[in-house]
C-alpha cells in the first residue's frame, strides 16, 4: 500500500515506474500508476479524517480500543492474552494465544480459524504478529452483540477444545480438524465423524438462523504460499 524499504542488493527487483526512478529495474515491473504504491490510500484516509474531525478520531479511537479490552475481558479466562499493559489492560488488538492446545489436543490456530467459519465468521489475522496466535482487532463500528456473537463462538470453540483434550473427542478427527463443514459433507448420506451433523453446522443458535455454508473445506493450507507451484500449460501447447 506504501514504499516498501528492501537492502540495496534487492533494490534491482522492486517495481519499476514510465517516468519516475523507483529503483526497480525496468518500467514494465510497475504494478500501479503511482511511483510508490496505491495512490487511492491518501485520499480515502483523508476523506475519512475530514468527515470525522478531530473530536469523532477521537471517539472513534476510544470506542475501539473500548471494544478490544472487552472482548480480552471475555476470553481471557479461556485464552491466554497477550502483552497486556501495568494495568491489565491493552491496546486497540486483542491477541489471543492458543498454542499451548497444540500439546494438550493437538489443535493449532488453523484449526480455531477453519471451526469460526462454521459459526459464521471469518477469521481474524492469524499467526500475526505472533506466530500460532490469532489478532483481534474490533473497530469502531462493531456493536456489543456482534463482539458478544464473536466472543460467544470463541468460548464454545474452547469448550470443543476441552473435549479433545479430555478424550471425549479423538485429537485427529474431530470438529476442529474437520472444519469447515460444507454442505456437501452433511448432505451426503453416509457420516462417519464421532459427533453430528448438527454439531459439525449448527454449533450456536444463532448459526440457524443466518447460516454461511462454506463451498469448500480445507485445500493446502499455506503450502502454495510456500512452494512455487507453476499452473501454466507445457510449452509444446504454446507451439500450435
Amino acid at each position: 500500500m506504501g514504499p516498501i524499504g528492501v537492502a540495496e542488493h534487492l533494490a534491482p527487483f522492486l517495481p519499476g515506474h514510465a517516468l519516475v526512478p523507483t529503483g526497480g529495474s525496468t518500467p514494465i515491473n510497475a504494478v500501479s500508476a503511482a511511483p510508490w504504491g496505491s495512490a487511492s490510500i491518501l485520499p480515502i484516509s483523508m476523506m475519512y479524517i475530514d468527515m470525522m474531525g478531530g473530536e469523532g478520531l477521537t471517539y472513534a479511537t476510544k470506542i475501539a480500543i473500548l471494544n478490544a479490552n472487552y472482548v480480552a475481558a471475555r476470553l481471557e479466562e479461556h485464552y491466554p492474552v497477550l502483552y497486556k499493559g501495568a494495568n491489565g489492560r491493552i491496546a486497540h488488538e486483542c491477541i489471543v494465544d492458543p498454542r499451548a492446545f497444540k500439546a494438550s489436543a493437538g489443535v493449532e490456530v488453523e484449526d480455531i480459524s477453519k471451526r469460526l467459519m462454521d459459526y459464521g465468521f471469518h477469521a481474524p489475522t492469524v499467526s500475526f504478529p505472533v506466530p500460532g496466535t490469532l489478532m483481534i482487532e474490533p473497530t469502531e463500528s462493531e456493536s456489543k452483540a456482534e463482539l458478544d456473537r464473536f466472543c460467544n463462538a470463541m468460548i464454545l470453540i474452547r469448550a470443543e477444545i476441552q473435549e479433545i483434550i479430555d478424550g471425549r473427542q479423538p485429537r485427529g478427527n474431530n470438529v476442529l480438524k474437520n472444519a469447515p463443514h460444507t454442505a456437501q459433507m452433511v448432505a451426503a448420506s453416509e457420516w462417519d465423524r464421532p459427533y453430528s451433523r448438527e454439531q459439525a453446522v449448527y454449533p450456536a443458535p444463532w448459526v440457524k438462523e443466518h447460516k454461511f455454508w462454506p463451498h469448500v473445506s480445507r485445500i493446502d493450507e499455506a503450502y502454495g504460499d510456500r512452494n512455487l507451484i507453476c499452473t501454466c500449460p507445457p510449452v509444446e501447447h504454446y507451439s500450435t
